[in-house]
């Protein structure tokens, strides 16, 4: 593993915030990561408890490390959490006071020069979250079509140059390491001007893929709903305006009480709200976190609340 072994958490004190008043509560923290975050809500929520998930093994045992001093407090499990019904069930919780998902990558995994995530070194393209299942960014590189790459970086990377450079992919296949894609890659997009590296929309482009990601976080959020006690909270931090787009929508649709299209006179859907929407404009970053946090730049927090049993009619 690489040297760097620090995961800042992002937005720690607005999500903490999110959960205030939930005292003696049961939390949880869906995409645990080293800790950071469950560590404070520990800290600062008295008598409360987590059940941390995460699918990545490595980030599992460092948060049994980081944690183990709060005792029964925490219980830590490697898993989905398109799966955290079941888990919580597993430590016998039906219900929960809060959920957070956080649905960044962390430190540990971009840091590690041999997961394959970052353009910054070179390594075997992998890129799962979960190294013992699924196919590695190479497989999906050498296998899928010029039409299927280039549609997958337009998708999930929202790259404009997305033919050029499926159709140069396939001309140098096979393409195995970081440095091969991002040479690929660089070479096609040498006079550009954007801020950020040439690199960024495919690599992320090719991570959302390979983990599945935007399909997990409805998924996720579903999940969610099913275990929030009414008057529970749930906090989501997104990080692209994919993901984003996806859980303000949801969010969105379960605090409205009719999904009729516009064009209909009365309603026929049927359906109630069951949260309400806590923050009406998304919680960012302040410059001072991104100043000492630069990997928090375009990080969105996004909270709800599982609407109250007395307020429901």
């Amino acid at each position: 593993m690489g040297k760097v072994q620090v995961h800042i958490p992002v937005l720690l004190k607005e999500v903490v915030t999110s959960f205030e008043g939930l005292n003696n509560g049961v939390f949880v923290d869906a995409t645990l990561g080293m800790g950071g975050h469950t560590r404070e809500i520990l800290e600062q929520i008295p008598n409360s408890s987590i059940i941390g998930i995460d699918l990545d093994s490595e980030a599992v045992m460092l948060a049994r490390q980081n944690l183990k001093n709060f005792g029964n407090r925490v219980n830590i499990a490697k898993g989905n959490y398109v799966d955290m019904v079941q888990i919580a069930r597993n430590f016998n919780k039906l219900n929960v006071d809060g959920v957070l998902l956080d649905l960044g990558f962390s430190s540990v995994q971009i840091d590690d020069a041999k997961r394959g995530f970052s353009f910054k070194y070179d390594s075997e393209l992998d890129m799962r979250f979960d190294k013992t299942k699924g196919v590695s960014a190479s497989d999906v590189l050498n296998s899928l079509d010029e039409a299927e790459l280039a549609d997958m970086f337009y998708t999930y990377g929202e790259e404009r140059q997305s033919r050029i450079i499926a159709k140069s992919i396939v001309k140098s296949r096979p393409v195995k390491t970081t440095y091969e894609l991002t040479e690929i890659i660089s070479n096609i997009k040498r006079k550009s001007k954007s801020k950020i590296h040439p690199s960024t929309k495919v690599f992320q482009a090719l991570r959302i893929y390979v983990n599945q990601e935007l399909k997990n976080v409805e998924k996720g959020l579903e999940e969610a709903m099913k275990l929030l006690k009414f008057g529970g909270k749930i906090s989501v931090i997104s990080y692209h305006s994919l993901e984003d787009r996806i859980v303000k929508n949801f969010l969105r649709k379960n605090s409205i009480d009719c999904i009729c299209p516009v064009s209909m006179i009365e309603c026929q859907c049927n359906h109630t709200a069951t949260i309400k929407i806590v923050n009406k404009k998304v919680i960012k970053p302040t410059e001072k976190e991104i100043k000492n946090n630069p990997r928090s730049r375009s990080a969105k927090l996004r909270i709800a609340q599982r609407i109250p049993l007395a307020e429901i009619v």
